[in-house]
């Protein structure tokens, strides 16, 4: 994979179907400097001028010897000029053999990357249980807030909703979410009060059971009788209570209690022996729906003593339990848990990004909850389907109770587009809709057009075929045909679609995570850490930057799917967009904006240098280094504070060497070394070129850092009996024990030969310390940096501010772990945070106990100085580590640590690897490489 590539998928996400600049972007006059384009065989065939100032020859004209033109006398200009004549075809005058081998290579085949787990995430929004028995933490399924949340919209959905509406303010929505937020909230209790006997056994709790997918008794009858059961031993929630039937000989489970009462009605079971008794008020019309009940609290002995009834434990648990009550009543718990979670989402959007949108999008916005709940519903699943069409007649959901009806609400409101209703239909669409015919309904139409059809042709292929047949006006009639299959078709309409996007963008702060994380978080299958949110300035301070920083997405999601089409025009006009946009966005964004750094992230100049960065790895591939220097200068005048510059700056001098300009390419790799923002690997890699290109007669005087950079790291050679010996094939041998393995498990039973204990995890064991001990420091209140309930760790993580505003606090907590008290810290931290999402840990690969074990023989000081310049620049250090992490103990207390490098015959090291096994000497840790060799 290109070199970049894999960074900018994160960035883009789930692939947009529709993108709304798109036509706008390809078609405008770019106003770049570069001057690429392809033939008609797709092959390069522009140039730069100019790349390398000061060391070339003068600009002298010279002739063609193909064509006979008069050219440009710089190397790479002759170079790229032969290039497209011979590419032309035309007749050589002379044998350029040479020029010949440089530039004619086979162009190199992207391999496309398999998007098999795209439908994952919505499998899973869609997976919850239907009848809400799951409940979100951090809030987002708290009744009261949708109790809130629900009133106050209901006033604003019939304003929607009159002719003479208004656009609906900020500080409208604000007031709906004053008193609910997002944000965490401590809670206070009021214990200035008695509660007497009559205050609990008279008083009847409405309430409603839910869970009724795993009840044992599917009918219900109005006022049947029934009793309260507390789960402990329930894998979801310990505090989870049953629903049990009372009218018949054996007990049957109905339901269970909402989470939210759960939480302080099973307490004041278990510790003060409260029983309730109640009964069902009302029987829905699905089975699985929630079911209104009323439940009372009945005496009980022995513990029907008066003097808990004063209990400030007590008190707290009945009066919260009290408040769910009342707050349940405007808001029943819905049975539909995707539906909720996005109200709420949209709320917070509005809420939080108001002067992000114009009135006619808030409007849309909030129609969707003005809409019915078969509306709702439909949408979303659709809308979290791969898509973009769908049959109608094929849309079935068992809590979607009129799909017709729901399709038509949702076309009158814009939100979906229908085929076959309308007369009015597009290319384009006919195209799509052709994917949603089987192969036997297309052989068909095929058939009855008298055209070739046969059982060997591909889906593709019979698409083609009849959309050639439709192109050429020789089957007009071919969207009948279609329709007559099909039936009417539905889709998300394009405004909606792009609208929820950006609300996605603005809550989630990225593209890896969409809506399905509400449902992984109820689920149970993710959780996220308890912190702060305290915003205090906008990522986004007005419209128009939103607009710059989705523009430079669109143009990379088109870059990407360029690359997997093998599009080389495409691909060097999203280059030459993003070159030219790159610099006046920058000069623009640096001008206007005054935010933090590690918010720089999400500006237009930010995404442009991700795709110019890949696109320099595309021209280096194509072998136009000349190119590729002049991206990379542009990049580093562009970008003067950026923990890229170090790549940048390594790549500009090796692409010089490519060029043969040996002298620029030795200068910008010493004045690499003067720039702060060039560290870790890079500075290694600039160093030893430096060294390397160095030598007399271009350098007489040796660098200070000469000694450090050829220190001789230690070498262990070990054998082995090979299994392979391919070439570009990962090495494979026979272990000690007879069975086939990699050559970090032949190293790993060399050293256990010798008493050490240890993993191959490479960073993984690592990263996993480093957060388990910092845990505290991680997610401490810091303003700006947690923006969303959703996040593994904080915004500045990758930043120099990360240790910078936290530096009093961790130098202090840094001392603790240097005195000897890590593993204490890392116990702690397990007990308390075990399961939950943090960047870098890993809970399933690595025991408490193995961690313990490390922690222990490493030592304080060590782990000390690792912890710190990992936390100072998390983004230069976080990869690379050693393969091996070792440990054996001399005694029960103490022992002794070693960081193993494992190689391969093939193999050797990187300039990261080589960075961190110097720094990890520099620290005081045992480290080495183990060259695993075949045995001769």
């Amino acid at each position: 994979m290109l070199r970049g590539r894999e960074s900018l998928i994160r960035l883009v996400g789930k692939r947009r179907r529709f993108l709304p600049h798109r036509q706008s972007l390809l078609s405008s006059p770019t106003q770049s400097s570069v001057n690429l384009c392809t033939d008609e065989n797709g092959k390069i065939t522009g140039n730069i001028e100019s790349v390398v100032g000061g060391g070339v020859a003068d600009d002298e004209r010279v002739t063609c010897p193909v064509c006979g033109q008069q050219v440009s006398g710089q190397n790479n200009i002759i170079n790229s000029h032969l290039d497209v004549c011979l590419s032309r075809g035309t007749k050589r005058k002379m044998t350029q053999r040479t020029l010949l081998e440089l530039n004619f290579c086979p162009d190199s085949k992207v391999q496309a990357r398999s998007r098999d787990l795209e439908e994952l995430g919505n499998e899973l929004f869609h997976a919850v249980h239907d009848d809400g028995s799951v409940q979100s933490v951090h809030g987002f399924s708290d009744d009261s807030l949708c109790g809130s949340l629900l009133n106050t919209m209901s006033d604003m959905q019939n304003q929607v909703n009159s002719p003479s509406r208004k656009p609906i303010s900020k500080d409208r929505v604000n007031a709906a979410f004053d008193a609910h937020s997002l944000a965490p909230k401590n809670e206070v209790m009021d214990c200035d009060m008695t509660i007497t006997e009559d205050d609990i056994c008279r008083v009847i709790l409405e309430t409603f059971i839910v869970g009724r997918r795993f009840s044992d008794e599917n009918e219900l009858h109005l006022g049947a009788n029934i009793s309260l059961l507390r789960d402990p031993d329930n894998v979801k929630d310990p505090n989870a209570i049953k629903v049990i039937s009372s009218d018949s000989g054996c007990p049957k489970v109905l339901g269970f209690l909402p989470r939210k009462l759960a939480q302080y009605l099973s307490p004041l079971m278990e510790r003060y022996c409260l029983q309730f008794e109640g009964r069902v008020i009302s029987v829905p019309k699905h089975a699985i729906d929630v079911v209104p009940i009323e439940i009372m609290s009945q005496k009980t002995e022995p513990c029907s003593a008066k003097e808990y009834y004063n209990d400030e434990a007590f008190i707290f648990l009945w009066k919260n339990a009290q408040q769910v009550i009342e707050s349940t009543k405007s808001c029943p718990p819905s049975a539909i848990k995707y539906q909720e979670n996005f109200r709420v989402f949209i709320h917070e959007v509005l809420r939080n990004n108001s002067h992000l949108l114009i009135d006619d999008e808030k409007n849309f916005m909030e129609l969707y909850t003005s809409l019915t709940d078969d509306g709702q519903r439909l949408f979303v699943r659709l809308y979290m389907r791969k898509g973009p069409w769908f049959r109608l007649s094929s849309i079935s959901y068992p809590e979607v109770t009129e799909p017709e009806q729901a399709v038509k609400e949702l076309s009158a409101t814009g939100y979906t587009s229908c085929f076959g209703i309308t007369n009015e239909r597009c290319d384009d669409e006919i195209k799509e809709i052709l994917h949603l015919l089987t192969v036997s309904e297309l052989r068909e139409m095929l058939c009855m057009l008298k055209q070739n059809g046969n059982r060997g042709m591909r889906k593709q292929d019979l698409i083609a075929s009849l959309l050639s047949l439709y192109i050429d006006e020789s089957c007009t009639l071919l969207p009948n045909m279609v329709l007559d299959r099909t039936g009417v078709c539905v889709r998300i309409s394009s405004k909606a679609e792009s609208l929820i996007w950006r609300a996605e963008r603005l809550f989630f702060l990225n593209g890896e995570q969409d809506l399905s994380a509400f449902l992984l978080v109820d689920l149970g299958i993710v959780k996220y850490p308890t912190y702060k949110c305290t915003v205090s300035q906008q990522i986004f301070s007005g419209r128009d930057g939103l607009l710059a920083y989705e523009e430079a997405i669109e143009v990379a999601q088109i870059i990407d799917q360029a690359l997997d089409g093998s599009n080389n025009g495409m691909v060097l006009k999203c280059i030459k967009i993003a070159d030219a946009r790159m610099s006046s966005e920058v000069t623009q964004f640096l001008t206007s904006e005054s935010m933090a750094p590690f918010l720089s992230c999400f500006s237009a100049p930010h995404v442009y240098s991700k795709v110019v960065l890949l696109g320099i790895s595309f021209l280096e591939r194509e072998h136009r280094y000349s190119d590729a220097i002049y991206l990379l200068k542009r990049l580093l005048k562009c970008f003067t504070c950026d923990g890229r510059r170090g790549y940048w700056t390594l790549r500009l001098s090796i692409d010089l060497e490519h060029m043969g300009y040996l002298n620029e390419s030795l200068s910008v790799a010493e004045n690499g070394l003067l720039d702060q923002w060039v560290r870790a690997g890079s500075r290694v890699a600039l160093q030893r070129r430096v060294l390397r290109l160095g030598k007399p007669p271009r350098r007489w005087k040796t660098p200070s850092f000469a000694e450090s950079v050829k220190r001789k790291i230690v070498e262990v050679h070990v054998q082995g009996r090979p299994l392979n010996s391919v070439i570009g094939m990962k090495s494979r041998f026979y272990g000690e024990d007879g069975e086939q393995c990699g050559v970090e498990q032949l190293a790993l039973q060399h050293y256990a030969g010798e008493g050490w204990q240890g993993v191959h995890s490479e960073s993984g064991i690592w990263l996993t310390i480093f957060g388990l001990l910092m845990w505290d420091i991680i997610f401490s209140d810091i303003p700006n940096v947690f923006r969303t309930r959703f996040q593994i760790a904080p915004l500045d993580l990758q930043t120099d501010s990360f240790y910078l505003v936290r530096k009093s606090h961790m130098e202090s907590h840094l001392q603790k772990i240097h005195d000897g008290m890590a593993e204490e810290i890392l116990i702690t931290s397990w007990e308390l945070h075990e399961g939950t999402s943090c960047r870098g840990v890993n809970w399933d690969h690595h025991s408490l106990s193995e961690l313990r074990a490390a922690v222990t023989c490493i030592g304080g000081p060590c782990l000390a100085s690792f912890c710190r310049h990992l936390a100072q620049d998390y983004r230069s250090w976080s990869s690379g580590m050693p393969d091996l992490l070792l440990w054996r103990f001399h005694g029960k207390y103490k022992g002794e640590a070693k960081l193993v490098e494992v190689k391969g015959p093939r193999d050797r090291l990187s300039e990261q690897q080589r960075a961190w096994l110097l720094l990890l000497m520099d620290c005081g840790f045992n480290a080495e490489v183990c060259k695993v060799n075949p045995v001769l």
